[in-house]
């Protein structure tokens, strides 16, 4: 629809439509020559880069799952999905080998003269992870037509259309960053690639932004930026927690119209959108969404609604039998409309825009021969939002000021570096517990009143 308009700036290349869709049928006839079939994951292990983009389309063009997953993992938990879910393929641009999976060489830069095939819309195009209630991520599987839903309802409250440029600020792992891939290209719009040689102010003036999606510890560093002028940006949305005051009065004095929003990964990005307001608000329900509230928990259904969680067998729906999806978060809607998101029913919190779950983190520091038990809570951060902490008992806890880098050198290779606790406290000694499970609340509030 629009050969000619930019697909993707990348260090002062311009890559049009035309040109990205020859390279990624290319690339779809390399991954059909190395035995790739219809409906198997894909694996793709690296930061963003123009190749993580170009498979991903590939994956659409040719039926393959596109299975994006983090090199932040450690290794042993990267060969634990790929066991998990039978992975026979992957390409990575971090890691040189796998257990029982096979490490493709790939050209990125072959063209095609071949044409697209028609494209099933609904069948499974891609995975994201993201974290159960035990720690160990979930599969959330969406087709092509779950994420053009989502793109279209985002774009029904912030116009996006050709010759508009937004920043790929988050990474494809999640699907922050999937939904900006597929916002730009139902319109003709451009994906920029972050340029690691220019500060962010430097590349809006630069590449002309006008769209981005940023959590607030990005955004507090741009507006501390004396250079920086953002007169190209149309919008911001932002994420990855509550709006700080000051931050939305930075914002109002330039004049930026930013917005704040609630989405998950298993509907496929936002679900309600609104203007960022001091109270806190996440906005109105987008279309193509519906939601509701029961007991003060939010269920959500839709044509955005994802397929279900990946096994190494098939695709399990998790919906009830009305096709509702159990959130876990806790809402309500104010006297405007606006949904106010009153936190998880679980212990999950967020770091920096990253989704923390603290049993994940007690059950890699209870693997210390010293340590007997752990809790791991948040303490708030004003750049991060959340850091993680963690209240420790077992013998560890007589020199715990002097152990914290022994602490950190032994959770290297079990946890990613923004999960590991940030500072550590003794187990009080006059807690009381009256049950076989730990009073979380009652432990942290002691700790918080030290």
């Amino acid at each position: 629809m629009f050969p000619q308009q930019t697909a993707i700036k990348l260090a002062g290349q311009d890559i049009s439509y035309a040109e990205l869709s020859q390279r990624v049928i290319a690339l779809g006839e390399q991954l059909r020559a190395a035995g790739i079939i219809e409906g198997e994951p894909l694996a793709c292990i690296a930061v963003n880069n123009l190749e993580m983009i170009c498979l991903y389309w590939a994956c659409i063009d040719i039926g393959v799952i596109f299975f994006p997953i983090s090199p932040r993992f450690p290794l042993a938990q990267i060969q634990g999905l790929a066991d998990t879910y039978r992975i026979r393929y992957f390409w990575s641009s971090e890691i040189s080998a796998l257990q029982n999976c096979r490490q493709l060489n790939l050209h990125f830069n072959s063209e095609s003269c071949g044409l697209v095939q028609p494209i099933d819309f609904a069948r499974p195009a891609n995975v994201v992870l993201t974290s159960g209630s035990s720690g160990f991520p979930k599969a959330a599987v969406h087709c092509l037509a779950n994420h053009i839903a989502n793109a279209e309802g985002a774009r029904s409250l912030i116009p996006l259309e050709q010759g508009d440029a937004w920043l790929l600020s988050l990474p494809l792992f999640h699907i922050g960053g999937l939904a900006i891939l597929n916002r730009c290209a139902l319109v003709g719009a451009c994906v920029v690639m972050p340029d690691q040689t220019l500060s962010l102010s430097q590349q809006i003036d630069q590449d002309k932004l006008t769209h981005m999606s940023l959590v607030p510890a990005q955004l507090s560093k741009l507006l501390a930026d004396t250079n920086s002028q953002l007169n190209s940006i149309k919008a911001l949305l932002l994420g990855g927690g509550a709006v700080s005051l000051d931050l939305l009065a930075q914002l109002k004095q330039r004049n930026i119209v930013s917005y704040t929003s609630y989405g998950m990964t298993e509907m496929g990005s936002q679900i309600t959108t609104g203007p960022a307001l001091s109270d806190g608000s996440s906005g109105k329900l987008l279309p193509k969404r519906e939601l509701k509230i029961e007991d003060g928990v939010i269920w959500v259904r839709g044509e955005c609604l994802f397929m279900g969680y990946l096994t190494a067998n098939c695709i399990e729906s998790s919906v009830d039998p009305d096709g509702w999806f159990y959130t876990k978060d806790r809402g309500e809607w104010d006297e405007n409309g606006n949904l106010h998101i009153l936190g998880r029913i679980d212990n999950m919190f967020i770091c920096g825009g990253e989704n923390i779950q603290p049993e994940e983190i007690e059950a890699a520091l209870k693997q210390h021969p010293e340590i007997d038990d752990a809790i791991v809570f948040a303490q708030p951060d004003p750049i991060f939002g959340n850091l993680p902490a963690a209240i420790i008992r077992g013998s560890i806890t007589r020199n715990i000021g002097a152990k914290t880098a022994e602490l950190e050198a032994f959770l290297a290779d079990k946890i990613a570096r923004f999960k590991r606790p940030r500072h550590y406290y003794p187990w009080p000694e006059d807690s009381e517990q009256t049950g076989l499970k730990v009073n979380r609340k009652t432990l942290v509030a002691h700790i918080n009143q030290i």
